[in-house]
């Protein structure tokens, strides 16, 4: 009996240092944590292109496969000098073939041979650029395609846009709720565009071939979260 008494006190110790140990009230922590707002920003700018990016072939016959390629040859280097003297850079061989090329019955009656080339041109100066390379002897003209020099800085500025985009949506969401914005816990980049602003400018080189450039949005969209205060 002794025992069991001096136990009892020693029981109620433990008792009070367990309570003194006991987890941390998650429900209260909780009403102090913040809220947050997540929401989606979008910006963009509108600019005039000022490169074109071109691609020039020529197509030879012959009645072999080599003279048909020695023929596409002494045009196409007209067709590259055409073109470098016309200011294009970034010059690039895109494809070179030969074929057979058959008649009635199946048999082959010569060779048809191909070559092409791509460059880049200031947009000015695309329509000449064309008429110059037809001239030497281009028999395949595509594009252009036509872009800004300066993309990565452009995008750079559509992202910027787009936080603010982003912070203006996150405050209208803000009060709305009768609540602030506080700060930005995350931000991610989202995708990039670049599309055609349906825009007339200025046709390039009227005597030339005509080439207008109109004018192109680079977009950008941002993902962020605010702390609501």
């Amino acid at each position: 009996m002794t025992r069991l008494l001096l136990a009892v006190p020693a029981l109620l110790a433990v008792v009070a240092l367990s309570g003194a140990l006991r987890p941390p009230d998650f429900a209260a922590a909780e009403s102090t944590a913040s809220d947050t707002v997540v929401v989606s920003g979008v910006g963009s700018v509108k600019t005039v292109p000022d490169e074109a990016q071109l691609s020039l072939g020529v197509e030879s016959r012959g009645e072999t496969a080599k003279n048909a390629l020695t023929a596409n040859a002494a045009v196409m280097r007209k067709v590259i000098a055409a073109l470098r003297g016309g200011g294009a850079a970034d010059l690039q061989t895109e494809y070179v073939s030969v074929w057979p090329v058959s008649g009635r019955g199946g048999a082959i009656t010569g060779y048809s041979a191909s070559n092409s080339v791509s460059a880049t041109v200031a947009v000015e100066k695309a329509g000449e650029l064309i008429d110059a390379a037809t001239t030497a002897g281009a028999t395949d003209v595509s594009g252009p395609g036509l872009s800004q020099s300066d993309s990565d800085r452009l995008y750079r500025k559509a992202l910027a846009a787009a936080v603010v985009d982003a912070r203006e949506r996150a405050e209208a969401l803000a009060i709305a709720a009768g609540r602030s914005l506080g700060a930005i816990t995350t931000i991610s980049e989202g995708g990039a565009e670049s599309i055609p602003y349906p825009e007339r400018a200025s046709v390039a080189g009227e005597a030339a071939t005509p080439v207008v450039p109109g004018r192109q949005e680079t977009s950008a969209t941002v993902s962020v979260t605010f702390e609501l205060r």
